[in-house]
This record gives C-alpha cells, sequence and structure tokens, in this order.
C-alpha cells in the first residue's frame, strides 16, 4: 500500500524543477502512506507531474519503484494498493508474449494497459487500488479507483491546476491552495457522520467514485467519471440468476471462494496478521488464515474497562480455539484524550464515526508486530448483518400500507408531547412496557418511530434510519442538505425487496464512505496496509445471488457466514448480541472529555468562527452532560468538524 499524488498543468508553465519540487512537495505531506521509498516523473512539455510514497509490501527490490513505466514507454504510472489476481494476469499477459523485469502487481498493470486498453484491463483486476496513469500517446492522464472504494482517491482544480492525491493533505501542501470550505458537506457531515462522495470538505475537490474512471486531455476538462462495474448490474444480475444449489451447496461455495480471497491477501513478502473481535466476521477471516497458515496467525484485539462495550474476552477464547498468536490491549478514557488530537490530522477531512478511536488503537498495535492486517469489514453490508435491516425491514412492512394521511395523523399522535415528558412518563410505566422499549429513552424513541411512521416511500424510512441530524440546514450557516444517492432513485437496482434496497444502498455509500475510509486512514497513519477479503470480487459477485433465507434467519443476519464459522469455532463462542466496535462515548463525554469539548462547542468560538448555529448544539450539550437525553452522536459530529477546523485553520 502506498500514497500517489500529482498535478496536471497547461503544457511548459512550470520548469523541470518547479514541477519536481511541487510533486514532491506533496508526496512529503503523506510519506506515513509509504515510508520505505519515493519517487516522481515529470513531463515539462505537457505540464505532468506524478509522484509516489512506497509501503514495500511485495516485490521489496527497486525493480517495484514508482512512479513506474511501460516495457515499450507508453504508460507511467503511479498506484496504491494491491492486485491479488495479478499472477493469474501474469500468466495470460505471458501467452501474448509479454516478459517482466520485476514480480510486482504495478508491471502486471502496465502490461495490461498495453494489452487491453486501460477501461478493458481495469475490468479484469482484482483488488483494491487507486491509480494514474499517463499515457504518453495519446497525451491523456487516466485516474481510477476499485470497484468498492477501498482506496482513496481526491481529485480537483486549483487555479488552471488539475490536481490529485490518495490524500488531502497532500493537495493542501501545493501553495496557493484555496481552502474555501463547503458547507454543503457539512451537512452531510451532520447528517451522516462522513461526507459522500463525490463530495468534499473543500470547494473545488471531489471524491473519485468506486469503480470509476476519468480521463483528461487538457487540465481544463472535467470529465464525467465512467464506471467499469457496476454494483446495480451485479444486484440485478443475481436476482436473476440465483443460487440454484442446496444449503449445503450454498456454504461450500461461500466457504471455498472466501478460502480462497483470504488466501490471496495472505501474499507479502512482510509479516501478516489479522484484526480480532470475536465476532463472525473477524472470527472466520481468521480461521480461513489459520487453516491456509502453517504457523499461528498474529491476531489483535481492542478491549474497553466498561463491560457492556468490552469484546476482548470473546476475542481472547477464539483465538483459543484457532490457536492464534493473540494480542490485546484495554483502552481507557485517557486513551481517548490522547488520541483524539491526532484524529483531524489522520481523516483529512471531519470524520465522525467514533469506532475511529479504537480502529486506530489496534492498528497502532498490530503495526508493532505485523505490516499488513486481513479484517473483517464488509460482511454486514453483503450479508444481511445490520440490526437495521431487521428494524427497517419489520417496520416498512407495518407501515407502508398507511395512506399518507393516516402516516400523518398517526406521527403527529405520537409526537403530541415532548421527548422529555414522554421519558418521565416512560419511567412511571417502565415495568409495563413491552421489553423492547423498557429501556433507554422512551420519548425519544417514540419520536423516532413517528419519523419513520411518516416516511412517505422507502428511500425516507432508510434515509430516518441513517441520519443523525434530520435537518442540517437548519443548524449549518448558509448550508443545503444536498440530495444524494440515497433520494435519487434512477441508480437503484431492479430489486423490491426492501432489505437488499438497504444493503446497496448501504454498499454504495455507506461503506465507502465511512467503514472503508475509517480503516484506510486509521491503518495508513501508523504504515499499516489493510486488506479486507469480503471485499473480493467474486464473493460480492456470489453474494448477490444468495437468498435473502439465507443471509437473515430466525432474527439474526449472516446466517451464511455463521453456518461456514460454525465449521471451524463452537457455537457457543459466537451466538451471542452483536456489540459493534464501539466506545463508551456518552460517558467519556460527561467525564474524561468534556472539558476538551466544552472549549470546543463554546457559544463565543461558535460565533467568532461562523459555521454553526450555536443554540441547538447548546441545548443538546447541555441535556447530555446534565444525563437527561443522551446526545453523544450528535455531539460527536459537531466536535470533529471542530477539532478538524481547529486543526487546519492554523
Amino acid at each position: 500500500m502506498c500514497g500517489i499524488a500529482g498535478y496536471f498543468t497547461p503544457p511548459r508553465a512550470r520548469s523541470l524543477d518547479q514541477l519536481t519540487a511541487g510533486v514532491t512537495r506533496m508526496t512529503d505531506a503523506i510519506v506515513h502512506r509509504g515510508p520505505d521509498d519515493s519517487g516522481a516523473w515529470v513531463d515539462v512539455e505537457n505540464g505532468i507531474a506524478l509522484g509516489h510514497r512506497r509501503l514495500s509490501i511485495l516485490d521489496l527490490s527497486p525493480l517495484g519503484h514508482q512512479p513506474m513505466t511501460s516495457a515499450d514507454g507508453r504508460f507511467v504510472m503511479v498506484f496504491n494498493g494491491e492486485i491479488y489476481n495479478f499472477q493469474q494476469l501474469r500468466a495470460e499477459l505471458e501467452k501474448h508474449g509479454h516478459t517482466w523485469r520485476g514480480h510486482s502487481d504495478t508491471e502486471i498493470m502496465l502490461a495490461a494497459f498495453r494489452q487491453w486498453g486501460i477501461f478493458e484491463a481495469t475490468k479484469r483486476f482484482n483488488g483494491m487500488f487507486a491509480f494514474a496513469v499517463w499515457d504518453r500517446d495519446e497525451r491523456t492522464l487516466t485516474l481510477g479507483r476499485d470497484r468498492l472504494g477501498e482506496k482513496p482517491l481526491y481529485y480537483g482544480w486549483q487555479g488552471d491546476t488539475f490536481v490529485f492525491a490518495s490524500e488531502l493533505k497532500a493537495v493542501r501542501a501545493m501553495p496557493g491552495f484555496d481552502a474555501t470550505i463547503n458547507r454543503d458537506a457539512i451537512c452531510a457531515l451532520l447528517r451522516f457522520n462522513y461526507i459522500p462522495d463525490p463530495w468534499c470538505i473543500y470547494e473545488g475537490m471531489h471524491k473519485l467514485p468506486p469503480a470509476a474512471l476519468i480521463t483528461l486531455k487538457a487540465p481544463s476538462d472535467k470529465p464525467v467519471p465512467q464506471l467499469y462495474w457496476n454494483l446495480r448490474q451485479v444486484i440485478e444480475h443475481g436476482y436473476d440468476h440465483p443460487f440454484a444449489g442446496t444449503e449445503k451447496e450454498a456454504i461450500d461455495t461461500f466457504e471455498s471462494l472466501l478460502k480462497e480471497a483470504v488466501g490471496m491477501r495472505m501474499v507479502a513478502d512482510v509479516p501478516i496478521g489479522a484484526f480480532l473481535s470475536g465476532g463472525v466476521d473477524s472470527s472466520l477471516i481468521v480461521a480461513m488464515m489459520q487453516a491456509q497458515s502453517s504457523r499461528p496467525v498474529r491476531t489483535f484485539t481492542i478491549g474497553f474497562d466498561v463491560p457492556e462495550y468490552n469484546e476482548a474476552e470473546f476475542a481472547k477464547e477464539v483465538a483459543a480455539h484457532l490457536k492464534t498468536d493473540h494480542t490485546e490491549m484495554y483502552m481507557t478514557g485517557q486513551n481517548a484524550l490522547d488520541t483524539i488530537p491526532l484524529m483531524p490530522g489522520m481523516y483529512d477531512e471531519p470524520f465522525s464515526d467514533y469506532s475511529q478511536i479504537p480502529t486506530y488503537l489496534v492498528s497502532k498495535m498490530a503495526r508493532q508486530h505485523v505490516t499488513v492486517s486481513l479484517s473483517g469489514d464488509a460482511g454486514d453490508e453483503l450479508f444481511g448483518g445490520y440490526e437495521r435491516y431487521f428494524v427497517g425491514r419489520n417496520l416498512w412492512n407495518k407501515f407502508a400500507w398507511m395512506p399518507p394521511a393516516l402516516k400523518k395523523l398517526t406521527a403527529s399522535a405520537l409526537t403530541m408531547f415532548s421527548p422529555d415528558s414522554l421519558n418521565a412518563m416512560g419511567a412511571v410505566f417502565r415495568p409495563v412496557l413491552p421489553l423492547r422499549v423498557r429501556h433507554g429513552p422512551f420519548g425519544d424513541k417514540l419520536h423516532k418511530l413517528a419519523e419513520v411512521v411518516a416516511a412517505p416511500g422507502m428511500e425516507s424510512l432508510y434515509l430516518t434510519l441513517m441520519s443523525h441530524w434530520k435537518k442540517p440546514e437548519q443548524l449549518v450557516i448558509n448550508g443545503r442538505d444536498r440530495d444524494s444517492s440515497i433520494t435519487d432513485q434512477t441508480g437503484w437496482p431492479r430489486v423490491s425487496d426492501f432489505t437488499h434496497r438497504m444493503m446497496h444502498l448501504d454498499m454504495e455509500t455507506y461503506l465507502p464512505g465511512d467503514i472503508l475510509t475509517k480503516v484506510d486512514r486509521a491503518a495508513m497513519s501508523v504504515s499499516l496496509e489493510s486488506r479486507i477479503p469480503l471485499l473480493d470480487t467474486n464473493l460480492i459477485e456470489f453474494a448477490w445471488t444468495i437468498p435473502f433465507s439465507m443471509k437473515v434467519r430466525g432474527g439474526k443476519g449472516k446466517w451464511l457466514m455463521r453456518e461456514t464459522l460454525y465449521r471451524h469455532v463452537p457455537k457457543r463462542l459466537i451466538d451471542r448480541p452483536k456489540r459493534g466496535f464501539g466506545v463508551p462515548l456518552e460517558h467519556w463525554l460527561r467525564g474524561e472529555l468534556r472539558d476538551w469539548a466544552e472549549d470546543l462547542l463554546s457559544e463565543s468560538r461558535l460565533k467568532r468562527e461562523g459555521y454553526f448555529n450555536p443554540a441547538p448544539i447548546g441545548k443538546k450539550w447541555q441535556e447530555h452532560v446534565d444525563g437527561t437525553r443522551n446526545w453523544h452522536f450528535y455531539l460527536w459530529d459537531v466536535l470533529m468538524f471542530q477539532a478538524w477546523l481547529n486543526e487546519n485553520s492554523r
């Protein structure tokens, strides 16, 4: 894994030294992504500068150095990531007469571009990647990103220059960078806790969407991203050609595909390990690794000193059963306080999934022992693991039949009293309430239910379930709550099942915007390569052929994954309530983090900076510290923007 950066400026506008110095400044800003080597390639006549930082994983020799030029001299490329099927591609290309100087997947990619062209070659890559390639014959610059967005790639325009980089800090290193903040992006952050592609926190900058290519013939071009792979088509093809075998055959097929995907991701010339939470996903990945390893696999776990958040004990039992070489660390509020100042620099953009904290700490711990770590991410999105899939489906089935007028009337009745009044009533009547609503703030739950009832369609219900601040434009001064792929149904697949629609939307939005962003930045901040076997192309396409009954059964998700795991780990170690990778943030904001938060959320500060309306933030903060309400999700969104602004306005 590495970092890339570069720019495309008008021909002969800058000298050789200026081009080289500029791109070197950019790559120096992302040295953490590649501490082992660096390189630059410039073309004064065409105004091109390509830069690279290398974290050596495969072919540790100088023959893996980038930027790399194809054997015929036509293509020059910088590349971040891994192509897992490079050995198969290598064998196929050798049949066409290609020969090799080294053993890197970068060289295979360049040969594939020569053989099939950039678009067709990229369709053949099974891996995680972001690349920029200059075609010296056509005088075009092409950027590409992997199918689901494991590897980041930003691009945009600064004056008359087109710029790109793995992280925004490389672009900010350019002299004269325009750091105007996109207030609509702040609204998106407050709603989702991340900024979805193609938006970016800075005006004029964008994220390249997953599975997309853009090509420029001139720096002033404004290309429309072109998809080389389409998740919607994969889903529709799976519906039209469903898996026709028995349940046992489905389990056998899944296990075979997963074992192959894990095996390909275990190829490295450096030490390798895995994150292990003790849940279904990570335990299954580790089981597949240990089955293919002649020595104990290195596994790493983060625990918490608050029992309801602690899964380390379960991970330890799974590790003992699989006989891994296990390391664990327990996290405290002080660890969080020490880590939080690193977050703004780590994530480039404001990012407020608070599991970013343990993700960073487990990555830091793992990096002391290994250079590559596998994780179990994407199991929930592919095989129906999130609770919202069950809750959303049940709620939709209960209320979809209602005419709009009746929905509105029911929602009004549920919100007749304020949440505080309902919370007080809930405390009195708690002993006779259903178990599902007996715990937690009763009034908040009723008001949330009212929003669900009022949702006019599937997309509105999904948006309600996924949203933090429901009307962020009222909080962000001069901000707009813009439409996204959630509300634009033109890109939705041709499926009627509500849960599968939610799973599709999660894979298009939440997975790349939140989960993969979190893992990439946390791991790369300590120069650790993270790999995700469940995002293997063959596994994704297989998962969408599986009927819903093999994903969700008996009120539990990931049935197919569970049945596969039971072949390797006893049920007693796996069948327990899902806790997720959270932290006791609501307690920390009232304790160790309180002074830090109050400084960032002070009314005078918010007024001086001019991005937020202080009143609703102050109200939620006071209710939270008083203990009358839990607003930690909402407050963390604002706090992470404030911390980011503080770091990047210096």
